[in-house]
């Protein structure tokens, strides 16, 4: 437990030695090796059903998991890798793009709120309602003032989901450096199976880069809570995110304690009407 409290008291936003620059990025604290994270991660990620399952079945407390970073940073390997692990029967994998011309009739926490997580399940947001001081203060797509107010109300919605619905709240960052980023979109060129995920917004959003680096740093300030932390995860190193990311969740579930419900019904009376049924079968 000691190793994971240091790995996440390491990456916590808050911690005067993180940064969002390039060479950040590229960094692996922690000092573990490729092979031992890679190895370490698997059985992270079998724990982590465990705890899941438990968590599932008291039915008591929730955990949202928040991932954000730029184009090609790794949230979907991160959900592959890691979550996937967890049983799609207590988890949820929400992705938030463009608003729909009916959200953007509503306030911008209107579409997020309705995919928290309820008692018993884990909601993994894959971008979240981040985008929202994020890509809207880059391209300035709201005022000014109205996106100061954004930074207080997102705090106030995580505060409503902690201490009023019983959910854990945990945000990463996955930190890209920009020569990372452009040797992701070359694979993506050369495998016919990633054609897919090609945009054209991928290149123009590029442009902005430095911009989005700023804004970032602004939301990570204002926002990282106690109660909802942000990590920054160093992403160039792909095995080095899913372990971290692992950890860090892992040592959430932890924490959380959950347990199984004692039985509903008389188990000694069970036990008798299965026996009956077992010598009736014969």
């Amino acid at each position: 437990m000691g190793v994971i409290a240091s790995l996440t008291a390491t990456l916590r936003a808050g911690n005067k030695s993180v940064r969002i620059d390039s060479d950040y990025a590229r960094k692996t604290p922690g000092g573990i090796s490729e092979s031992a994270a890679i190895k370490a991660t698997v059985n992270i990620a079998q724990k982590i059903r465990a705890l899941q399952y438990r968590l599932y079945a008291e039915n008591r407390q929730g955990l949202l998991i928040v991932l954000q970073g730029l184009d090609a940073a790794g949230k979907d390997g991160t959900i592959r890798h890691v979550l996937g692990m967890m049983n799609p029967q207590g988890c949820t994998v929400t992705s938030f793009k463009e608003p729909t011309p009916i959200e953007m009739h509503h306030d911008f926490l209107w579409r997020i709120h309705r995919h928290a997580p309820a008692r018993g399940e884990v909601a993994i947001f894959n971008r979240s309602h981040y985008e929202d001081v994020l890509v809207a203060r880059v391209h300035q797509l709201c005022p000014k003032r109205q996106l100061a107010l954004r930074y207080d109300q997102i705090n106030q919605f995580e505060s409503l989901l902690t201490t009023q619905n019983n959910t854990r709240v945990i945000k990463f960052f996955l930190h890209l450096s920009p020569e990372e980023q452009l040797a992701r979109f070359a694979a993506r060129l050369d495998d016919p199976s990633k054609h897919w995920k090609i945009s054209t917004a991928d290149y123009t959003e590029r442009q902005y880069w430095d911009d989005y680096q700023e804004a970032y740093a602004v939301a990570l300030k204002k926002t990282d809570t106690d109660k909802a932390p942000w990590y920054v995860i160093p992403a160039d190193h792909k095995w080095y995110r899913n372990y971290a990311v692992a950890r860090i969740v892992l040592e959430t579930l932890e924490a959380m304690t959950p347990r199984l419900p004692e039985p509903s019904v008389d188990l000694k009376k069970i036990r008798a009407e299965y026996h009956k049924a077992v010598r009736e079968a014969r």
